[in-house]
């Protein structure tokens, strides 16, 4: 019978990592981002500070890990990877309107998230800027795609998918902070949100059959 090779430093560490990249999101949902410091994420997760250094090397990387994994547009991008994957210019509308559609689901339900991109357009950082590159670089891989099924006819996607994300953006925000209708639109009920979705595919639809 083969020995089974002991394993308990290395879950320990595993253990210790998420610990640590959950605590980033309990910093920010308690103190927002000016609390993240070693200082508060070590305590939060429980550890030694010195683990921070160890595993990760800065805070700042620490950080960006956690932003990273809880990004929607970076989240997805496996996802919208399978939704494109062998698409060769061809209904990408249907594509566009279920990526939309699902960023308004999860910003909705992700109050870090939200805190993620309050931070994002309030503070100028290179962590910020680098996460936005990196959506982009995403985007460049649909857009690739729209512009074959869409040759030939002026229409800017582009423009209006901006649009649209950051409509979506705003909206959950809003919806978030004051607790209120948009528009006379309760986001937080089901019949909001699938008014919303309503509209979203109205407009995708418009845009791509103009």
């Amino acid at each position: 019978m083969t020995r089974k090779t002991y394993q308990g430093a290395i879950n320990d560490r595993e253990r210790s990592m998420k610990k640590l990249v959950d605590a980033v999101g309990e910093v920010i949902s308690v103190k927002g981002y000016q609390g993240l410091t070693v200082t508060n994420i070590a305590k939060t997760a429980g550890l030694d500070r010195k683990l921070i250094a160890l595993y990760f090397g800065t805070v700042n990387h620490l950080i960006e890990i956690y932003v990273k994994g809880k990004d929607y547009w970076l989240s997805v991008a496996s996802e919208t990877t399978e939704l494109i994957n062998g698409n060769k210019g061809e209904n990408t509308q249907s594509i566009l309107a279920t990526i939309l559609k699902n960023q308004l689901e999860y910003f909705s339900a992700s109050p870090e998230m939200q805190k993620l991109v309050l931070w994002q357009i309030s503070e100028r950082t290179e962590l910020m800027s680098d996460v936005s590159r990196d959506r982009e670089k995403m985007s460049e891989i649909f857009f690739a795609l729209s512009d074959i099924e869409l040759k030939g006819k002026d229409i800017d996607l582009r423009a209006v998918s901006a649009l649209l994300v950051a409509g979506i953006y705003y909206l959950v925000l809003h919806t978030s902070s004051t607790d209120s209708t948009f528009c006379e639109i309760d986001l937080n009920s089901e019949e909001g949100m699938q008014r919303i979705k309503n509209a979203i595919n109205l407009i995708v639809d418009h845009t791509y059959n103009s």
